[in-house]
């Protein structure tokens, strides 16, 4: 124990120098400084052992000695509830398996890719518009690669993929040939229909439910100033319902991201501006390719082997553990969580969005509705989102018929988590997404 403690300061200083050096090679150079809020925990808690680490210089061997079997007693619970968290995975696991009798898809996303590479040459994956908010690009891009087999996520144990349309969007392509259209669907990946295969996303849903055409032009990360540029670009005359389909968990937070690109201030300011996206859906496509082959050689699609190995590898670095509560851990969390509340700025720009919005589908002699969805924290963490009645009171004095799923669906299951893939934290699962769709037919046939 001597020694423990002769070593202890030294020791735990260079470890945290460590930490913090790898916190910045990871945030800075592997990810160009794209992932900077993400790291922000790790910066935080880095910087702590730094400090406390130089502290402890100044401790008596008394306490030295407590500090250490602290730490090894906090390590070893760690540990052991890392291991419960594997164990829980491969219980989640099986019951998919005996649910379906298919393995869960453990690939990564960039093995996946490749194998369907392998068979088709054209195979992309979706990228979301957060990566084209970038004010050097020549184009802000409110869609995907079109007519591609198009890779999306993993939530249920299986990788989603759609045939893509005519403009990168997750629809039939045929749905745009439609003397009329019943259903224009605008929103983020909810709408896009994330990590569930057509025909269980919730446009889909409402084809069959209706028999009537329906179309889908969600795209992963889109906030509001997105979905009115999309209205702006591929709004047709043939449209007869809009739903505008809002996420309680991050639209409003994307709106302040959005704020700062050019391109989409110029749809609020310019009533007659256009990029003319359909008109220029090769140049979409070669923006889109050339991320993704950036991405891929930068490794930013990361590729691990589940090898024994790796796995070993991964349960040192506690991995699950730091997956499942980087989010809880994670200040911007906490803050919104506990203190903060919606800017009176961002709402009053929201509501201007939306009166623009509800402007240009009366124009277009289409009805505007607005579709509220809860997210998993509601219900996990049982709080409710501060920005909920600011939202509805905007609605209520655009006079735009709300329709509120957390009440229609979520608050009349006895356990609103079954909505979401085994209980976990995710986008909705098939019957998430089905009983949200069977909502919206029947109060938009009301």
């Amino acid at each position: 124990m001597k020694f423990f403690k002769k070593i202890f300061s030294p020791a735990i200083l260079s470890f945290s120098l460590l930490l913090l050096t790898y916190t910045l090679y990871k945030s800075e150079i592997y990810w160009d400084g794209n992932k900077r809020s993400y790291y922000l925990t790790y910066y935080f808690i880095s910087s702590l052992f730094v400090f406390f680490s130089v502290t402890t210089f100044f401790f008596s061997q008394k306490t030295k000695e407590y500090l250490v079997i602290s730490i090894i007693s906090v390590l070893i619970s760690l540990y052991l509830f890392e291991g419960y968290i594997i164990y829980k995975e491969s219980i989640k696991k099986k019951v998919y398996q005996n649910q379906t009798g298919n393995k869960w898809d453990d690939r990564s996303l960039i093995q996946v890719f490749e194998d369907l590479k392998k068979k088709n040459k054209k195979a992309v994956v979706t990228i979301g518009s957060k990566k084209y908010n970038n004010n050097n690009l020549p184009i802000f891009s409110l869609s995907g690669i079109s007519n591609s087999e198009t890779l999306h996520c993993n939530e249920n144990g299986y990788y989603s993929i759609f045939d893509s349309d005519r403009y990168g969007f997750n629809n039939p392509n045929n749905e745009w040939d439609q003397k009329e259209v019943e259903y224009l669907l605008v929103g983020d990946s909810f709408v896009q229909g994330e990590c569930v295969n057509r025909p269980n996303d919730i446009t889909s849903v409402l084809r069959t439910l209706s028999g009537k055409s329906a179309l889908n032009l969600g795209q992963g990360g889109a906030g509001p100033m997105s979905i009115y540029a999309i209205l702006r670009e591929y709004l047709n005359t043939n449209v007869k319902k809009v739903l505008w389909i809002y996420y309680e968990g991050n639209d409003l937070e994307d709106l302040e991201r959005e704020k700062r690109n050019n391109i989409l201030n110029n749809y609020l300011n310019d009533p007659n501006f256009t990029q003319n996206l359909k008109f220029r859906q090769s140049e979409i496509d070669v923006l889109a390719t050339n991320y993704i082959l950036k991405s891929k050689k930068n490794k930013k699609l990361e590729n691990h082997v589940n090898s024994f190995t790796l796995k070993i590898v991964n349960f040192f670095k506690m991995n699950n553990l730091r997956s499942k509560y980087q989010l809880l851990l994670n200040p911007k969390f906490i803050y919104k969580l506990v203190i903060k509340k919606t800017s009176p700025q961002s709402l009053s720009e929201f509501k201007k969005i939306l009166l623009l919005s509800k402007e240009l589908v009366n124009k277009n002699n289409s009805k505007l509705y607005f579709v509220y969805l809860p997210e998993y924290d509601r219900f996990k963490l049982n709080y409710d989102n501060k920005s909920y009645n600011s939202v509805k009171n905007i609605i209520s004095e655009l006079d735009i018929p709300f329709i509120d799923l957390n009440k229609e669906v979520f608050e009349k299951e006895e356990n609103p988590l079954k909505l979401f893939p085994f209980e976990l934290f995710g986008h909705y699962n098939v019957e998430g997404y089905k009983k949200v769709a069977e909502n919206i037919y029947k109060l938009t046939n009301e």
